[in-house]
């Protein structure tokens, strides 16, 4: 069978004059998500909770790339004010933002709450996420053909029917349900944003990604919080020795931010489900309507900031 050609680093366009927002830009796939699009001419605000990390994150986009535009924003999206206050500081640098990249996310915790009381893992991967896209959605609108990328994960398929329903788990929290359903979440944000953004006659897309099986600090992390069990210790053998690097495994989320051929609702991913080229994958819809309308209720409910457009 003969493949199409491969969208690779060489295929990133001209984003000169542009402005990409990245969550979790301090390490892993969104430092190399980072420094893509700032090789590429983009302005990038890398929005990160530990600023030491941070730091060091942003030397090394200016090592690899000297003429890198780089402004770092503290976001710890286990809490609603800094979310909020990160958000403003956006908005007051810059008018419009073209690539908004939500990359962090944790995974397989112990049982946590975040600063307002959500579940650790769905507030951080989700409700933080929500609540940043929303209140960057003026400087989305005000960016020509601008584009929100949610990370997602083959994790999701772990989720039950009805999540995220229960978004709190009380009574029943298991770390690897917990991330699935975060990961669900991110899968149908991605999708329900993009049918509102369609709705409402604007130009900006929504976007999907999933790195596949890549090996980042993020299965060690569950490891070491001493919840991720043997599932955990199994995910972390199998990246450490099959896995993608980073360069690889950000190459979804790349080129969900970057191809000039996407389209608005479309999943992008490694050909072999864990590993290989970026490529359109296809996007399953069972009792998508109702478990996208049901998370926006959730999200809504939770958080007290709605998107709108």
């Amino acid at each position: 069978m003969k493949w199409p050609m491969e969208y690779s680093l060489a295929s990133v366009p001209d984003l000169n004059g542009m402005v990409a927002v990245v969550t979790g830009a301090n390490g892993g796939l969104g430092l190399q998500t980072a420094k893509v699009l700032a090789a590429a001419g983009a302005t990038v605000i890398t929005a990160s909770r530990d600023q030491g990390k941070a730091a060091r994150a942003d030397e090394e986009i200016r090592g690899a790339v000297p003429r890198a535009t780089v402004e770092p924003v503290e976001l710890d999206l286990a809490d609603q004010g800094s979310v909020r206050r990160a958000a403003a500081q956006i908005l007051a640098r810059h008018g419009s933002v073209d690539i908004l990249v939500l990359n962090a996310g944790l995974m397989a915790t112990p049982k946590r709450q975040t600063q307002d009381g959500f579940e650790l893992q769905f507030g951080v991967n989700h409700l933080g996420h929500w609540t940043l896209t929303a209140l960057l959605m003026p400087a989305l609108l005000a960016a020509p053909h601008a584009r929100v990328v949610t990370v997602t994960s083959t994790a999701r398929l772990l989720a039950w029917p009805n999540e995220p329903g229960h978004p709190q788990l009380l009574g029943r929290y298991d770390p690897w349900l917990a991330y699935g359903q975060s990961k669900l979440a991110n899968y149908h944000f991605g999708l329900g944003l993009h049918e509102r953004l369609r709705r409402a006659g604007v130009d900006a897309m929504s976007l999907l990604a999933h790195p596949g099986l890549s090996h980042t600090d993020l299965q060690p992390s569950s490891v070491a919080s001493g919840t991720g069990g043997p599932m955990g210790r199994f995910w972390m053998l199998a990246a450490r020795y099959a896995g993608m690097g980073v360069t690889a495994g950000a190459m979804p989320q790349i080129r969900a931010a970057t191809d000039p051929g996407a389209k608005s609702g479309e999943l992008y991913g490694p050909r072999f489900t864990t590993f290989g080229p970026p490529v359109r994958l296809p996007v399953l819809r069972p009792r998508i309507h109702s478990e996208i309308d049901r998370l926006w209720d959730v999200s809504e409910r939770e958080t007290c900031v709605a998107i709108t457009m």
